[in-house]
């Protein structure tokens, strides 16, 4: 008999297999002979108090041997020559995804991404770190794999009612994630490894006879004579592309792909974001408050860097952390030259003494009406940026970013002194206050005395805040029919992901990739 089951065992203990049968055996009610295998199935772990245990659920195998698993694969056939072409726009977890599954389906997909490989973009990196100068088309967000590939590779996800998301994880293993995400309960790459891993699915679009061209950025839109359907799209360096269908999974920093959208006249309608700083912390802070940890007790070894979320309501508008960052590092995140904007990374073994995470607030379409009546849809966007390019002048220049302990902006003045920062490009020390619209920072400090009370040591003196995170969510939703999932003025054209208002993630822009692919295969 094969059967799942749930056993919660102390930590030490979790990691021995003779303990694991013992565990099981108690909860059926027989003998621990009896138990002939156990596979791991799911992992998470219970810190809310000590001693701290794992929750565990196995497949156990009771009275005969445990079969071997399958082996998690993908095996992508060679497209016929007549295959239907669709244009992906977009090469992040979005448009890889949604090319992936057209070749299941037997489309060929031809993925168009503004910025460079995966290789070339990793030394684009090093002029904003170390110069301070974006690449504008190569950086933090653009490039191929998307904002994910270089911004941590964090795949837990609660959309699990948008689709199967084990199809999701075991895409990943077949093209080389550590199995391991298959069990945990939340999974994470690392930006050290996504790009093998990006690489591998560029092999397998290219390998079975899907098309990938690098440096093209979309600049116009292919349409018919009557202007109702979209036969293809134009790039900046002259080359057309011309497809049965678009899927547009540029992500929610493509700006100029909102503002073409626009010109075109094309329906766009607002939606909420939320904007704050990244808040950082020495990681045996967050590992003291999060494990019990008695004063000058170290993190044991079979316990993770912890982990946080904090949410509340203040004021009618959410107040949260964001993509926390355990063992990380917060790296400067802007797509132009005149702006600063942060965000979080770490790395697959997450080693890193600091632990960061976003700390923002909800910023709803109508704090941005100012801006209503000269930009339309696109007011979000154009108060964004302006606190992008605010955040840069306090900076200084150089991609510095303000900065201000947490108990100084609680007390409203400026920081005589900051503490080392995992941020490489340096920082200036800012009253945070007079730079964030009122609203934002009062609901902020609120949140910190609140989460303070939660966490131990959040809003301490070792806290530091790093200005400005906007780049939480596009501002902007591209609508789209509920079934055939086309744009109500424009069949053919298929919005995606994240940048279109329909994920927040890497799992939920891969999911909703499939889901286009699907509508677009279901429309042909």
């Amino acid at each position: 008999m094969l059967t799942e089951i749930d056993i919660r065992l102390p930590l030490k203990q979790s990691l021995r297999d003779d303990a694991r049968r013992k565990a099981v055996a108690q909860k059926l009610g027989i003998s621990p002979k009896r138990v002939q295998g156990l596979r791991l199935v799911k992992e998470s772990i219970d810190a809310r108090r000590r001693p701290i245990c794992k929750q565990l659920r196995v497949l156990a195998a009771i009275d005969e041997e445990l079969p071997a698993a399958a082996p998690v694969q993908r095996c992508y056939a060679p497209l016929p020559a007549h295959a239907r072409r669709v244009i992906i726009v977009g090469s992040g977890p979005g448009g890889l995804f949604a090319a992936l599954r057209c070749l299941e389906l037997g489309l060929r997909p031809i993925v168009l991404e503004r910025g460079k490989d995966v290789s070339a973009r990793r030394f684009d990196l090093k002029p904003v770190n170390c110069e301070g100068r974006v690449v504008e088309d190569s950086n933090y967000c653009f490039g191929e794999g998307g904002a994910g590939t270089f911004s941590d590779g964090k795949l837990f996800t609660r959309a699990t009612k948008r689709g199967p998301v084990s199809e999701i994880y075991e895409t990943f293993v077949a093209h080389g994630a550590d199995p391991a995400i298959l069990t945990d309960a939340h999974p994470h790459i690392g930006s050290n490894r996504l790009p093998n891993i990006i690489k591998a699915m560029r092999e397998s679009i290219l390998g079975a006879g899907g098309e990938v061209h690098f440096r093209s950025r979309v600049d116009g839109l292919l349409r018919s004579a009557d202007g109702r359907r979209l036969l293809g799209v134009r790039c900046a360096n002259g080359q057309e592309y011309s497809g049965d269908a678009v899927i547009l999974a540029t992500g929610h920093s493509a700006r100029d792909i909102y503002r073409l959208l626009q010109r075109e006249g094309l329906l766009l309608e607002r939606k909420a974001f939320a904007v704050g700083v990244r808040i950082e912390h020495p990681q045996s802070l967050i590992d003291r408050a999060q494990y019990h940890l008695r004063p000058g007790e170290a993190r044991p070894e079979a316990l993770p860097a912890a982990r946080y979320t904090l949410a509340t309501k203040i004021d009618g508008r959410g107040v949260h952390s964001f993509c926390m960052c355990p063992g990380g590092f917060i790296v400067p995140a802007a797509t132009e030259n005149d702006e600063v904007v942060v965000n979080g990374m770490s790395l697959s073994r997450r080693n890193s003494p600091f632990a960061n995470s976003g700390f923002v607030v909800t910023v709803e379409p109508e704090d941005t009406d100012l801006y209503l009546p000269e930009y339309g849809a696109l007011a979000g966007i154009v108060w964004q940026k302006e606190l992008e390019i605010a955040t840069a002048n306090a900076g200084g220049g150089r991609q510095k970013a303000p900065a201000q302990l947490a108990v100084d902006f609680l007390a409203k003045r400026l920081s005589r002194s900051l503490p080392r920062s995992s941020y490489h490009p340096g920082l200036s020390a800012w009253d945070l206050n007079a730079l964030l619209p009122d609203g934002i920072a009062r609901r902020m400090a609120e949140g910190l005395r609140l989460f303070n009370r939660k966490l131990h040591g959040f809003a301490g003196e070792e806290a530091l805040l790093i200005g400005c995170e906007t780049r939480t969510s596009s501002p902007v939703r591209i609508p789209r029919d509920e079934h055939s999932l086309q744009h109500p003025q424009l069949s053919g054209l298929y919005p995606c992901g994240e940048g279109a208002g329909y994920a927040g993630g890497i799992v939920s822009a891969a999911l909703d990739g499939r889901h286009c692919a699907e509508a677009v295969a279901a429309a042909l």
